[in-house]
């Protein structure tokens, strides 16, 4: 009895992505298992997308696969580190999204929070109140500010609350070179934390 290639191919291949799940189950990064198993990052990130369950929730407390690897971000935590509660998301009176308070001018980093989590961050360059702006009325190129625009109406249709947490980190130097401090910050949050409306995040 003869085993048709393709069926061996097959095989292998389940092999390889059973071998990437177990390994990303277990808290390695998406470059060590490329490396371990020599495939490429695109090998093993397309695993893993195709194989992640959704977010779900239990109560008010969003649970977040444990294949990502990451913990959720609470409030508390970014208010622990200098981030301030600036306000809330809400509609107008003609269907538009709008922060319910004053927005900051500065450059910084925010975070969109629903249930006491974060579910987004972001870094604004061009300052929290021009960035929050283009996902009130997102350009047509903007597929973030799209995606978000839609994500946030559909929250608040279904009456969830969701909050805007500010920070801004003061600019660095490293051997004299600068570092800018709310694009670190925003990175290493999305490094270390679950947040499942950043599609970085799932890295």
């Amino acid at each position: 009895m003869t085993t048709d290639s393709a069926d061996l191919d097959s095989a292998a291949a389940e092999t390889t992505s059973s071998k990437i799940r177990a390994l990303a189950a277990s808290g390695m990064g998406l470059s060590e298992i490329a490396k371990e198993l020599g495939i490429r990052y695109q090998h093993a990130y397309n695993v893993l997308k195709r194989g992640a369950p959704a977010t779900v929730s239990v109560g008010e407390r969003p649970i977040v696969a444990e294949k990502s690897g990451k913990p959720p971000l609470p409030v508390s935590v970014l208010a622990d580190g200098g981030f301030d509660l600036l306000g809330q998301w809400t509609l107008s009176a003609t269907g538009e999204l709008v922060v319910d308070q004053p927005l900051p001018r500065e450059v910084g980093v925010y975070a969109f929070a629903k249930d006491g989590f974060a579910v987004y961050v972001g870094v604004a360059t061009m300052g929290i109140s021009k960035r929050l702006y283009f996902y009130s009325r997102p350009g047509i190129t903007q597929r973030t500010s799209q995606r978000l625009n839609a994500k946030i109406k559909s929250e608040l249709a279904n009456a969830a609350t969701i909050q805007v947490y500010t920070a801004i980190p003061p600019e660095l130097e490293w051997n004299a070179l600068p570092v800018h401090g709310s694009a670190g910050l925003e990175l290493g949050l999305i490094k270390k934390y679950a947040l499942p409306w950043n599609m970085r995040s799932a890295r």
